[in-house]
């Protein structure tokens, strides 16, 4: 006589993001939106300018630059979205809003005034001017922000 018996079998509750975990989250997520947005700057040959963020005028350089502030930018991002419930909708609608923030605040205010200190003095007169250059980078950085936020999502096991 055999008798079978089932394994017994347990329902794993979802983690808990802590506060440290929301920030490292943010920072993993911000990583991916910043390789998918590097590689726009890439293409559009503005790397070197970054790397004159920190005086040097290589693409690169710039490359790893564009990556420490993304990372930075997402764990700002991560703890920010810590209130909001891990669901597509608010995370999608925050993240497009920040990424279009850190546009204005970013690429039309502090690389310009951070570039007349470390490059060329006549940048401090670029800030807040839009021209084409400057649209390409407002869908660079919503693109960051849309990435950034599914990669966060992603992260936070949201399986939809």
């Amino acid at each position: 006589m055999s008798a079978t018996t089932a394994a017994p079998t347990t329902t794993a509750a979802p983690p808990v993001a802590t506060p440290g975990s929301r920030v490292r989250q943010g920072a993993l997520a911000g990583l991916a939106g910043g390789v998918v947005f590097g590689l726009l700057m890439a293409g559009m040959g503005t790397l070197p300018l970054v790397g004159l963020l920190i005086g040097v005028d290589d693409a690169l350089v710039g490359f790893v630059v564009h990556l420490v502030i993304s990372a930075l930018a997402g764990a700002l991002f991560g703890a920010l979205s810590g209130r909001l419930p891990d669901a597509v909708v608010p995370v999608y609608g925050l993240s497009l809003l920040y990424g279009a923030a850190w546009w204005v605040v970013g690429a039309l205010v502090l690389m310009p005034l951070w570039l007349s200190v470390t490059a060329d003095p006549a940048m401090s007169g670029m800030v807040l001017v839009v021209g084409d250059a400057q649209w390409v980078s407002l869908f660079g950085h919503v693109f960051f922000g849309l990435t950034t936020g599914g990669t966060l999502l992603a992260l936070r096991g949201h399986a939809g």
